[in-house]
């Protein structure tokens, strides 16, 4: 057994993508993607600084 052959092998390399080009419409739903997620990270900060939605006070149970 040589030194070669033991340890992990390693992976092959995956060959690098082709950058494609996009026309107007990729272009387009991509911005309308990054607005959406922008508004999404705006809304989850915004309800962040408020407290919990049920403000209940004691919970009580269904039974009498």
């Amino acid at each position: 057994m040589t030194g070669r052959e033991g340890g992990k092998k390693k992976p092959l390399k995956a060959p690098k993508k082709d950058t494609k080009d996009m026309d107007d419409e990729e272009i387009a739903f991509k911005q309308k993607q990054k607005e959406q997620q922008k508004a999404l990270d705006a809304a989850k900060a915004n309800a962040s600084k408020k407290g919990p939605l049920v403000g209940g006070g004691i919970k009580k149970s269904g039974k009498k």
